[in-house]
């Protein structure tokens, strides 16, 4: 299916060399301030012909905005981004028609419905993620707005050279420190030679080479996630997943937290910032499929591109032998202009999540805290509704109604006590 999410839904559409590709979103909030350039910042991020380390297919990927928005504000309705398609070259694809190019995924489209694009991948294509991170960063706006979350990706490996940040660095990582180590988007200045140079001999050797991105969530509230089906790190899976190239994902200490003992792993609470917080933050910010508070940071593997230079022996729809030496214009690591496609997700994830978790809250408003009606030794932990677009805590109940929850409390606790003794 070509949407994703279920209150802020998005639809992605368009074809690698079609006229246009873009991205309808339903469930924006309404009042919500956007014009085109909030979103050609991350879009500019993406976009192919940005180093010599990168396809050279030339395109501006320049954003419209086609309805939803009026006078720089959301109408609360649906909203249409588009990006033309500017540099396609089908002519490119004509040898290579009758065989279906190795790893990539002609022969699985053309046995699924029948008939596919014969040019550049059609919807299989990374061109389809511009609609993509032009949803992302409409939810990132939301979300830094209305709960001050930051989402931040980067380089993590290239090949076998990679590029170790632990989790208190993580929690200091910027965009811009992240972008001025280009071309390969690493967070270290010291590790853009080592990983350039794979790239550039994977481009030189007429080859492709893989890659590690990882991102960190920084300010999400505790209490998002819908168990058991669509916990937190499920829904981030599937979002990073359904990335092209992707073949891996991993949250918190993920792989490597198999081979430890739970004594190792586990993360103790302590109390710290007026609220409980972990003291480790091997989970990742996820216990139970729900944000715990802490930093969520995953890790999403990608494999080297399909399309290569060099001669590849396969074999026509018909069974023929041939050989293919592909003509496209294609990336030799897509990691670098995949950090926006990952942050653009997890955007798309948590502000899905922030909704549902909206509204659930203000559906229950209307009763007690689950405190006023279990005894005093039952202990809960102090809720944490989410912050207002000014920072400063919002007020679940009126006061007038926290009083009455207050009384009922007390009514709870002493009318067993004094009841016995007048009867």
């Amino acid at each position: 299916m070509s949407s994703f999410g279920d209150v802020f839904r998005v639809t992605t559409f368009g074809e690698s060399h079609c006229a246009a590709v873009g991205v309808v979103i339903d469930g924006c909030p309404a009042r919500m301030p956007l014009v085109e350039a909030d979103i050609q910042e991350q879009l500019s991020r993406r976009r192919p012909g940005q180093s010599k380390l990168s396809t050279a297919r030339a395109e501006a990927d320049q954003v419209k905005i086609l309805s939803g928005t009026e006078h720089g504000l959301t109408l609360g309705t649906p909203i249409a981004l588009m990006v033309e398609n500017t540099d396609h070259r089908p002519g490119d694809y004509a040898s290579m028609a009758a065989y279906p190019r190795p790893s990539h995924a002609d022969y699985t489209y053309d046995c699924k419905y029948g008939v596919r694009a014969a040019s550049g991948g059609g919807r299989s294509s990374a061109r389809e993620t511009i609609g993509r991170v032009a949803a992302g960063a409409v939810a990132e706006k939301w979300l830094k707005h209305r709960f001050g979350i930051d989402i931040v990706a980067w380089v993590s490996s290239v090949g076998r050279e990679d590029d170790p940040v632990d989790e208190a660095e993580m929690l200091d990582i910027t965009r811009a420190q992240v972008d001025s180590n280009t071309p390969v988007r690493c967070a270290n200045a010291s590790a853009v030679a080592r990983l350039a140079a794979v790239i550039s001999d994977a481009r030189d050797r007429q080859d492709s080479v893989g890659g590690t991105i990882t991102c960190v969530l920084r300010g999400v509230p505790p209490g998002w996630g819908e168990p058991v089906f669509n916990k937190m790190e499920a829904a981030l899976a599937q979002a990073m997943l359904s990335i092209p190239a992707t073949k891996g994902f991993e949250i918190g200490s993920g792989f490597a937290g198999a081979a430890m003992r739970g004594s190792a792993h586990n993360d103790a609470f302590a109390w710290r910032d007026g609220r409980l917080r972990t003291t480790t933050n091997r989970s990742g910010g996820v216990q139970g499929g729900i944000s715990n508070g802490e930093a969520i940071y995953l890790r999403v593997a990608f494999k080297p591109p399909a399309t290569i230079g060099q001669p590849q022996e396969t074999a026509s729809y018909g069974g023929d032998h041939g050989v293919l030496e592909a003509k496209g214009r294609h990336d030799p690591c897509v990691v670098p202009r995949a950090v926006p496609i990952v942050e653009a997700m997890a955007a798309l994830v948590l502000a899905d999540m922030a909704m549902r978790q909206l509204g659930r809250e203000h559906a229950a408003a209307c009763f007690p805290p689950a405190q006023a009606r279990y005894p005093p030794q039952v202990v809960y932990p102090p809720r944490m509704p989410p912050a207002a677009a000014s920072g400063k805590p919002v007020e679940e109940h009126p006061r007038g109604q926290q009083q009455l929850y207050a009384a009922v409390a007390i009514a709870l606790v002493i009318v067993p006590l004094v009841l016995p003794g007048l009867l």
